[in-house]
């Protein structure tokens, strides 16, 4: 086990997108970085490659954040690796794109993987991660959500329920772990990826975002830019949901 007095931040889901971003950010900023992934391996180990070039330690665990016993393990891992953890950012997630008004493409198995992965999924890593944290002195803890958990649109009905709930659980977690560990959450709009782009073409995310004020879509860099003040670049700040979307929301 680690002795360094260096922080410690997990993202989970930091394969690729705005958790590889925010696994960078952190790198840059001198955290040892855990990088989480369930399936993509190779994009994680790029992710971990990337990390580890900018002078800091990088721990690469396979993890289902759905699946509270691989979570519990994925803690005990990095318990044993470091010793401790400073901050978690709960970014991993999962959708299908489905017309709002298709009920029927809306499966049960469908409903259950969003809700397993997007709201439970965070609870379980907070549960698992809020001991290591108290024990590290506090940190702070930044949930991933979306502005369809805010005004009900997104990529389908269920995604956007299961981003107004994690919305909700931020400001609980807020309450309930406080003073010791802060807990906000990041709202972006459209966010120029490749899981966006594997349904809308860049012609078509410029069209969507023409009319937001600062006309153009958010880029993964945008989003550990929050990320990272809210964990790092602020200390009173808990139980937020601080959207980032270009102005769209005002």
């Amino acid at each position: 086990m680690s002795n360094s007095s260096t922080k410690v931040v997990l993202v989970t889901g930091s394969a690729t997108g705005v958790g590889r971003a925010a696994a960078l950010r952190f790198a840059q900023n001198g955290y040892h970085v855990v990088v989480n992934y369930s399936r993509s391996e190779a994009d994680a180990r790029e992710t971990l490659k990337l990390v580890t070039d900018c002078g800091v330690r990088g721990l690469l665990v396979k993890a289902d954040v759905g699946v509270d016993a691989e979570v519990r393990g994925m803690l005990q891992t990095i318990e044993q690796e470091f010793g401790r953890l400073d901050v978690l950012v709960n970014n991993a997630a999962c959708t299908w794109f489905i017309d709002h008004a298709d009920f029927e493409a809306l499966t049960e198995d469908k409903w259950d993987r969003i809700l397993q992965v997007n709201l439970k999924g965070p609870f379980f890593v907070t549960r698992a991660a809020t001991p290591l944290l108290k024990k590290s002195g506090g940190g702070a803890i930044v949930n991933v959500s979306s502005v369809a958990g805010i005004g009900g649109e997104g990529s389908s009905i269920a995604y956007a329920a299961s981003k107004g709930a994690l919305n909700t659980m931020t400001r609980s977690l807020a309450r309930v772990l406080g003073p010791e560990i802060r807990v906000n959450a990041v709202c972006p709009g459209p966010i120029d990826t490749r899981w966006l782009r594997a349904v809308m073409t860049e012609e078509q995310l410029n069209a969507r975002t023409a009319n937001y004020p600062l006309q153009r879509p958010a880029y993964p860099e945008d989003i550990a830019d929050t990320i990272y003040y809210l964990a790092a670049g602020t200390t009173l700040t808990t139980g937020q949901c601080l959207v980032v979307d270009g102005g769209r929301t005002m």
